[in-house]
């Protein structure tokens, strides 16, 4: 696997995990030590290293997480799953690791529990893009008498990217408001990008951003 450069300064890194689980159970100040060297590492796809760093960590969440993602990406599937499965015994509802199970299933042609951790993931979270992403890929594993279902969990991502994009346009309100047009482009198009070509909304951003160009032109 190509290796992934960070640009974050380790001491930074190691600053950022001390603020974020100085109260997570079993983090001790070695463990969580630890986690801040595999974070690094596996930024830089070192992937065994990631894993070595890791072994014992069992009580500390974010550090299944990232252990069951490194052996996920080096092709361990089986170890993956079974760290999946031991984060979200710490944390049932966790999104990330509940994601990360279900592709685990899914290569093990454990389809059909894969499917039932992606609908539950979208039961606790509605507009969840990803989940409902995956629950329309696993459906899409079952051929014709998939599709039906693959699509509508599609339509409802789309309905959920129409979400995000208002965030993009409620910014490029305020920073065209602040004499910021550029940015305010850059947001607009970041906003089409998620949203249907020719529904009302996009029209609407259109209008918008045409504005802003030829204000600030």
């Amino acid at each position: 696997m190509a290796r992934i450069r960070s640009s974050i300064p380790f001491a930074g890194l190691l600053s950022a995990v001390f603020s974020a689980v100085s109260c997570s159970a079993g983090a001790d100040g070695e463990t969580m030590l630890r986690y801040a060297r595999a974070q690094s590492l596996y930024a830089e796809g070192r992937l065994d290293e990631t894993i070595a760093g890791l072994e014992g960590a069992d009580r500390f969440f974010p550090a299944l997480v990232l252990r069951g993602k490194a052996e996920y990406f080096s092709g361990d599937s089986l170890k993956a799953e079974k760290t999946f499965r031991r984060a979200l015994r710490l944390h049932p509802a966790a999104a990330e690791a509940g994601l990360y199970l279900a592709r685990t299933l899914r290569e093990g042609e454990k389809a059909a529990e894969a499917r039932a951790v992606a609908e539950a993931l979208i039961a606790g979270d509605p507009q969840n893009i990803r989940a409902l992403r995956l629950a329309a890929s696993l459906e899409g594993d079952r051929g014709p008498q998939g599709r039906a279902a693959a699509l509508a969990f599609l339509d409802r991502a789309a309905e959920a990217s129409s979400e995000c994009a208002l965030v993009f346009i409620d910014r490029a309100r305020l920073r065209w408001i602040a004499g910021k047009g550029d940015e305010a482009i850059e947001d607009l198009e970041k906003a089409r990008l998620l949203l249907v070509p020719g529904s009302p909304i996009f029209r609407a951003v259109e209008k918008l951003e045409s504005a802003i160009r030829e204000a600030s032109a």
